[in-house]
């Protein structure tokens, strides 16, 4: 059981009336009323009138053939919005830069079906073969390239390091020869120093004998003097032997007096 309403010279574009058309497509009747009623859209109010017609419809439809139908049982089986006729009104709008816009008014027709059938569910089988060798082949295309990016990246990572590389070995080599040039200088400063200490030394040995001979003559002064100063070292002690040999004989004759005396003293008393 099938029923047919159209709405005809709707206010409105039909891109407009598209949007709303297309969110109670393939919904139960029910649904869809319940949906248009929340859409926050100025086509939803005449797609909803659209389908109460559509029900009447099939309800009339129904008694006339002599069948029993349930108004809840129904779905939208098609709906579809076309382009009206468009007016060229006699007036002008202003547009930027001097220039002037026609006003045009859109209209629409809709057209909804309605069905008591049970909707044919479809099952999903998954991807034909067609489709499953077109998605392999993106796969591998995917990869192909993914793969060519990688060994780009890895290319021009490997060329940086052989530049570094190379930049150190150039860094190095440039510091080796700078080094052999220091050693290269500093050999001829030296090799050019060498005859001027050579010409120090010969003079120096020119002067040599010049000073042994004024060193010699301050040593045979002082060994001359050496023998004086020894034998006037020598009077003082021969003269304190001397002294201490009159000191002892002094010492000796003290000691016998006191005999002598005791003596003569003896000689006194016998006679």
């Amino acid at each position: 059981m099938e029923a047919v309403a159209k709405t005809k010279y709707l206010k409105g574009s039909p891109q407009k009336a598209r949007l709303v058309i297309d969110l109670v497509r393939g919904q139960n009747v029910a649904k869809a009323l319940s949906i248009l009623e929340f859409t926050n859209k100025r086509a939803a109010g005449p797609i909803a009138k659209c389908i109460r017609s559509a029900i009447a419809n099939a309800t009339y439809k129904a008694e006339q053939e002599n069948i029993a139908i349930d108004p809840d049982d129904l779905w939208v089986k098609r709906c579809f919005v076309d382009m009206g006729p468009t007016k060229n009104r006699r007036r002008l709008r202003p547009a930027p830069q001097g220039r002037a816009y026609f006003e045009r008014r859109h209209y629409c027709h809709i057209t909804i079906e309605l069905t008591s059938d049970a909707p044919e569910v479809e099952e999903f089988e998954g991807p034909s073969k067609e489709q499953k060798a077109k998605i392999e082949a993106r796969k591998a295309k995917k990869a192909a390239e993914q793969k060519a990016f990688e060994d780009e990246k890895n290319a021009a990572s490997k060329a940086t390091a052989d530049a570094g590389k190379a930049e150190a070995a150039e860094a190095e080599a440039a510091e080796a020869a700078e080094a052999k040039a220091e050693e290269a200088e500093t050999a001829e400063a030296e090799a050019v120093e060498a005859p001027a200490e050579d010409t120090r030394v010969e003079e120096n040995a020119e002067e040599a004998p010049e000073d042994a001979a004024a060193d010699e003559a301050p040593a045979e002064e002082k060994a001359e003097e050496a023998p004086s100063e020894e034998k006037a070292d020598e009077a003082p002690a021969e003269e304190a032997k001397a002294d201490e040999a009159k000191e002892e004989e002094a010492a000796e004759e003290t000691e016998d007096a006191p005999a002598d005396e005791a003596a003569d003293e003896e000689k006194q008393d016998k006679e």
